[in-house]
């Protein structure tokens, strides 16, 4: 894995202390005027709609894609068709790798993470499509919150140079960073954004069908996700660099 620039790190430190304190519509709008067309929004198909609302109220033709993992609730494609309509936005659709799946799924069937954990199957079906998003970006943009997480989440900045993917100059912002949940559903309510109907069925974290569950009042909302494995491994590969943050 390529080193990140040094100076560059010192750079971005810099400007994760300046902005920490920033609304997330001052995070974006630094972000959509520096990288222009170089940046992407990576939507999940989850509350992080609301960076979509924001974006757009900042830049007309704001960049978004989402992962397709060929896992996903039927309720998540509708919904990603529904924020494409809304926005009038080309999403992006990036695809599981079809070799490695096709194979993890020939030697060790349709449901091996109950077994042998997710890692194998998030490389093929999320890790993969992500590095190949990212190889056309110089920065990109994610819906982590601090409050989601406190095992791997809890010291996120809102602005960092990406140590899991790019060539070591690829920079990741984390606007919703110091947000908590309820902040994210007033912002909803308040602007008439668009939602996902599964958060209307318990979930509040959502991921792959197989991988995710409602929560019951008062769980955390990652005891929903990869439910069967400890709570410091609940990061798909996607922000891989928490986990490695938090040893």
């Amino acid at each position: 894995m390529p080193e990140p620039n040094p100076e560059l790190i010192k750079e971005i430190e810099q400007l994760a202390e300046g902005y920490k304190d920033s609304s997330p519509q001052e995070i974006l709008e630094y972000a959509l005027k520096r990288f222009d067309n170089g940046i992407s929004i990576a939507f999940s198909g989850a509350e992080d709609v609301i960076l979509i609302d924001m974006a757009s109220k900042i830049k007309a033709d704001v960049s978004v894609f989402c992962l397709d993992t060929g896992r996903l609730h039927p309720e998540t494609y509708k919904f990603i068709d529904v924020v494409r309509d809304k926005y009038n936005i080309p999403l992006e659709i990036f695809f599981a790798n079809r070799e490695k799946t096709e194979e993890l799924v020939l030697n060790k069937g349709m449901f091996s993470f109950y077994k042998d954990g997710h890692e194998e199957c998030c490389g093929a079906r999320k890790v993969d499509p992500l590095r190949r998003s990212l190889s056309k970006r110089t920065a990109w943009i994610t819906g982590q919150r601090k409050d989601q997480s406190p095992n791997t989440r809890a010291s996120i900045p809102v602005i960092e140079v990406d140590s899991a993917f790019g060539d070591g100059t690829l920079v990741k912002f984390n606007p919703l960073a110091n947000w908590t949940s309820k902040q994210v559903w007033d912002y909803i309510r308040e602007n008439d954004v668009p939602y996902n109907e599964l958060h209307e069925k318990g979930y509040v974290s959502i991921g792959c069908e197989p991988c995710t569950k409602p929560v019951l009042p008062g769980q955390h909302e990652r005891e929903g996700r990869w439910w069967w494995e400890e709570a410091t491994k609940k990061e798909c590969g996607l922000h891989s660099g928490n986990v490695k943050s938090q040893v």
